[in-house]
């Protein structure tokens, strides 16, 4: 069985973060291991505290994973300090990890900011290089390209400016102020559009761990990175469709839409 490890910070209400990243890869058919950066008391309506881990014991999660299932992908989502990611990136490159997916998450669907300033420097100049994509939207994009994107001929050129800049492969992410979901995949390939429907669900909380996780379950499969990222779409657009609606803001997904199994699909009692 292929593996997948997420390196993120945990969601209490389950519908983002290191709770999403699993959901998600065990329902893209990988065994999903994790590393935790923070915990996280949070909702659907936003973040109350963060606390996060020690270098420390972040590197020693690490050394466990590595040392006894190496992970065929890896997907690195919040990391709210330079020291944690200083910590992460010099593991990935110790152990040679491969298919890295990374997800710069800076600020949640509530608002809320996740990442420290210095922390985004160090994103930039230890992980994008050894990541084989990263997948911003596009706030998160227009951040790291200082340009603005309001059409997708801005996309095109926010992300051949990140690609050429830190030299990994960008899925910029539609959604945020582009009038459709469609994705733009820029690498050495060139540019490829991912075609997406708007699907009318407010409950969006998670979107961007589940689309980063379900990328690397399908890169730890084998699988191209255009058909990873195809793949992915395909999970994430079903997810939202289930119309699962939980919470007082921007709700989880209905990331077991596809479940089939005896042992979920039995009748409640009573």
């Amino acid at each position: 069985m292929k593996t997948a490890l997420t390196i993120a910070g945990s969601d209490s209400c389950g519908g983002a973060g290191i709770q999403a990243d699993i959901k998600t890869m065990t329902m893209n058919g990988v065994y999903a291991m994790s590393a935790i950066t923070a915990l996280t008391a949070q909702n659907t309506t936003g973040v109350r505290s963060i606390m996060e881990a020690s270098p420390e014991f972040l590197a020693a999660q690490l050394d466990a994973v590595f040392e006894d299932i190496f992970p065929d992908a890896v997907k690195i989502g919040m990391v709210s300090s330079s020291a944690l990611v200083e910590v992460i990136a010099e593991k990935l490159v110790f152990y040679k990890a491969k298919n890295i997916v990374a997800d710069p998450v800076m600020v949640a669907t509530s608002g809320s900011a996740l990442i420290k300033t210095d922390a985004i420097k160090t994103l930039t100049e230890k992980i994008f290089p050894i990541a084989a994509v990263i997948t911003p939207n596009i706030p998160e994009a227009q951040a790291l390209s200082g340009l603005d994107i309001k059409d997708r001929n801005d996309m095109q050129k926010a992300a051949e400016s990140i690609f050429g800049e830190f030299g990994c492969a960008v899925l910029l992410k539609g959604g945020h102020s582009v009038s459709d979901a469609s994705d733009l995949l820029c690498s050495q390939d060139g540019f490829e559009w991912f075609e997406g429907r708007r699907i009318d669900n407010p409950n969006t909380h998670g979107t961007g761990c589940t689309l980063s996780s379900a990328i690397a379950s399908n890169l730890a499969k084998g699988f191209s990175l255009s058909e990873s990222v195809g793949r992915a779409k395909e999970y994430i657009s079903g997810a939202l469709a289930a119309m699962l609606d939980l919470g007082k803001g921007s709700g989880p997904m209905a990331h077991g839409f596809c479940l089939d199994s005896p042992f979920a699909n039995e009748k409640l009692k009573g």
